[in-house]
């Protein structure tokens, strides 16, 4: 992968048309994936995804982000704290549907974004740790791999944070995902580029 960085184009003129288009498709092929096929996926596969996510822009090169690959504990945590607060809301049942769902997930990586006191520079770095997330995502896409991208209570619940070792004073969960490859690529139509778009003289 460091082979992406060393063959970057300095000249100015950015991508030629057949990557551009390639680029293309993948951004808008791209779905979110909610069934999975029961096959592995290798570790090797999420840090390269991890290597073109970390060139996502961020303000003043702060590269705010963080990315933890669940092992097989970390994912028996997840899966805990997921009944855990399923439970607490909804019911037993309700938990117990949520567990036999999250078993069935080959792959989990937990993002964070550094927390700061100061709320725009807050702000700045949850939005560069979601442009990051997108790189990954895009990464895995072109590999046949697809993902979910989860937030909700969970990256909320400090028991989770502690069950899994992240400090919840110094860190702020941006997404727990869950990774895979795509049992069934939904369909999805989008609003036109006229309903979501304007000029301002």
């Amino acid at each position: 992968m460091r082979e992406l960085e060393k063959n970057q184009d300095k000249s100015g003129k950015g991508a030629r048309p057949a990557d551009r288009q390639a680029v293309e498709q993948c951004l808008v092929g791209r779905r979110t994936i909610n069934r999975f096929i029961q096959r592995p996926v290798a570790q090797e596969l999420l840090l390269e995804a991890i290597e073109c996510a970390r060139w996502a822009p961020n303000h003043l090169l702060s590269e705010p982000w963080y990315f933890y690959i669940l092992g097989e504990q970390a994912v028996a945590a997840t899966i805990e704290s997921i009944y855990t607060l399923t439970k607490e809301k909804k019911g037993e049942e309700m938990g117990q549907r949520k567990v036999r769902r999250a078993q069935k997930i080959p792959a989990w990586v937990v993002v964070t974004c550094q927390r700061s006191s100061d709320v725009i520079r807050q702000r700045e770095d949850y939005a560069a740790t979601s442009c990051a997330i997108h790189n990954f995502s895009l990464s895995l896409w072109t590999r046949g791999i697809g993902m979910k991208w989860c937030t909700g209570a969970l990256v909320e619940d400090q028991r989770y944070y502690a069950r899994l070792g992240i400090d919840y004073d110094q860190e702020l969960m941006v997404g727990i995902l869950r990774i895979g490859y795509p049992q069934i690529i939904p369909r999805q139509r989008r609003k036109n580029v006229d309903e979501i778009s304007m000029l301002l003289d």
